[in-house]
């Protein structure tokens, strides 16, 4: 199977790190000048009414949609937190066809809404052989710690019971796992952080103006990971909260 690139984003809804201005075009391009094959989204917006009456260059359609654009002609999203205004979610970007898609609600009952959206992509094998499919979960924990362990075990048992054992997967989005507690529930699910495997450490991604906390990960299984990065220069330190990683992988 040829390489191809992930890149994953908290988009922080569209508005930069103080909510002061919304710079969902600006993201679009700057999401477009990586060449990302396949992208990670949390914090998406799939409708906001108020936003919409106050911002002149407010998209027609969703947020996903607006990114995907003519690039990444394949979407999907998984909506978590409902208000009403509108809702926001978790959303995947792929110029592979997704095959399906299933969105997995972890939240805990009368706190924050989180979900786990699992795709199925079908990758090409190359060479006139046939699409591999691939597994794609993006993920958006929790703030509380008690409330992550949850999600991981929950994540795990998505993972076990829906995800073959030899199949290419990757896990990939805002875990809010500061302290690193999360890891090693990761490491017995069978997967391994790209970051870590690359030099020794987990990357750190917030604030992304001056990235201290390692709160977003990249985990393959049966996949094989080089060149991941942190894109913590501008213009990425100035689009969202987070600094967005990015990794080539292939089988």
């Amino acid at each position: 199977m040829p390489a191809f690139n992930v890149l994953t984003l908290n988009a922080h809804m569209g508005f930069n790190l103080l909510n002061r201005r919304f710079v969902l075009p600006e993201l679009r391009e700057a999401i477009r000048s990586v060449s990302a094959d396949v992208v990670f989204l949390q914090e998406v917006l799939g409708e906001h009414a108020r936003h919409a009456r106050r911002h002149l260059n407010w998209p027609q359609g969703p947020q996903y949609e607006f990114l995907a654009d003519t690039i990444w002609t394949q979407f999907a999203y998984g909506r978590n937190a409902v208000y009403p205004h509108g809702h926001h979610g978790n959303a995947l970007l792929s110029k592979f066809p997704i095959l399906s898609h299933e969105n997995r609600d972890v939240s805990v009952r009368g706190h924050e809404e989180r979900g786990l959206l699992h795709c199925v992509l079908g990758v090409p094998g190359g060479a006139g052989r046939p699409a591999v499919p691939v597994h794609a979960i993006c993920v958006h924990l929790g703030l509380r710690e008690s409330h992550r362990q949850r999600q991981l075990q929950l994540l795990c048992e998505v993972i076990r019971e829906a995800v073959p054992p030899d199949a290419a997967l990757v896990v990939a989005g805002d875990f809010n796992d500061w302290r690193r507690r999360g890891h090693a529930r990761m490491a017995e699910c069978g997967l391994g952080e790209v970051f870590l495997a690359a030099h020794g450490r987990l990357a750190a991604t917030f604030p992304a103006r001056l990235p201290l906390l390692p709160v977003d990960r990249i985990y393959v299984r049966n996949l094989a990971a080089t060149q991941p990065r942190v894109l913590s220069a501008r213009p990425w330190s100035h689009l969202s909260d987070h600094a967005p990683l990015m990794v080539q992988v292939a089988l």
